[in-house]
């Protein structure tokens, strides 16, 4: 009998459409007998400003509701940067993070061995590179109250909250030690609790967390000294679990070890194992339309929707191996590709994804 699954396409801007279609294209692939997929879109960013007035129109939000995942591109960029802070694109993002409560956030750092050379470090300190950053993605400063732009004293003044819970840290805590039990079992909190007492909350919560896992090991690191750590030697981490801002900084340097953050996936879930899975890389509008885009990210964020949200491990790890395979082959997009090595286009890239997957 066929499992139908329904997922929602949020192309949104940029180089978005271009690749959640080659996505689509893996992912309708692996369709027929136990395995189906009823596709929607929505708009979502700077398409549904131009087109709605609003970065997240309700239909998109309600569709989303109505799916098992849903699996976007990217939003943003320059034409939409003037907008009043309510309509930009990052807004509709943040808006349907919080309607589907998707608090917790995955952030693979994985380093190809066939592209270790790609890297901005030595390839002996990033080849095998396997971290995962799990960052709390609905609460913090981005959320907290009071926030805006004041008078005092005749001047402007920008305010901003950093808030946390004891609930909210002690879930995305225990999403952590969950994920390290099915890897190397180590655990390490970063906060900035010498200085923050939102930072003392979360590592006083963490040690507590920690308490019903005997079998993992945790330990709690200072977000500056993580910072240099992740350059200095990123294979010291195994999983990272941290604040919604210093999860969103930390991420991004956890991408650049890999040598391109074309290659790299992402998932936020809820507490139902519902997601919204996107590449990290942003929208890229100078090169979108272009076929130019890699891909591989939002490839592997779907294998990503497949294992966590689907059920379907079975399905990710053939999508994640035909990844390795077509690298192994040496066949590159322009951001990973090295001196003289051919480039292939978006649409080829897939092509020999979905030839690889048989």
């Amino acid at each position: 009998m066929s499992d139908q699954k329904k997922i929602l396409l949020l192309p949104g801007d940029g180089i978005g459409p271009e690749v959640v279609a080659e996505a689509r294209r893996v992912l309708e692939a692996l369709q027929g007998g136990d395995f189906n997929i009823e596709f929607s879109e929505g708009l979502i960013g700077g398409c549904a400003v131009d087109a709605h007035g609003t970065p997240l129109p309700d239909a998109t939000l309600e569709k989303a509701r109505a799916a098992d995942a849903v699996l976007m591109g990217a939003v943003g960029g320059p034409k939409w940067d003037t907008l009043d802070r309510p309509l930009r694109p990052e807004r509709g993002l943040l808006r349907i993070r919080a309607a589907l409560d998707l608090y917790a956030n995955l952030r693979p750092v994985l380093c190809f061995d066939e592209l270790a050379e790609a890297s901005t470090l030595k390839p002996e300190i990033v080849r095998g590179l396997d971290i995962l950053i799990v960052r709390e993605l609905t609460g913090g400063i981005y959320f907290g109250e009071p926030r805006g732009v004041v008078e005092e004293g005749g001047q402007r003044v920008g305010i901003n909250t950093e808030r946390y819970s004891e609930s909210e840290i002690e879930r995305i805590c225990r999403s952590a030690f969950e994920y390290a039990r099915v890897r190397d079992r180590r655990v390490c909190s970063v906060d900035k609790a010498n200085v923050l007492e939102s930072s003392q909350l979360w590592r006083d919560t963490a040690e507590r967390v920690a308490r019903d896992y005997p079998d993992c090991a945790l330990s709690h690191m200072y977000v500056d000294n993580a910072a240099m750590q992740l350059v200095r030697g990123p294979g010291q981490f195994d999983v990272l679990v941290t604040s919604n801002l210093f999860g969103d900084i930390l991420s991004d340097i956890g991408a650049q070890l890999t040598g391109s953050i074309g290659m790299l996936p992402s998932a936020s879930l809820n507490r139902q194992g519902q997601g919204l899975y996107e590449p990290v890389h942003g929208s890229a509008p100078d090169i979108a339309g272009q076929g130019k885009a890699n891909p591989l990210a939002t490839i592997l964020s779907a294998a990503m929707m497949l294992r966590y949200s689907l059920g379907r491990g079975d399905l990710a790890d053939r999508v994640e191996a035909a990844v390795k395979r077509v690298l192994a082959n040496g066949l590159r997009t322009g951001d990973i590709a090295g001196p003289g090595e051919a480039v292939l286009s978006t649409a080829q890239m897939s092509a020999a994804v979905v030839a690889a997957l048989h």
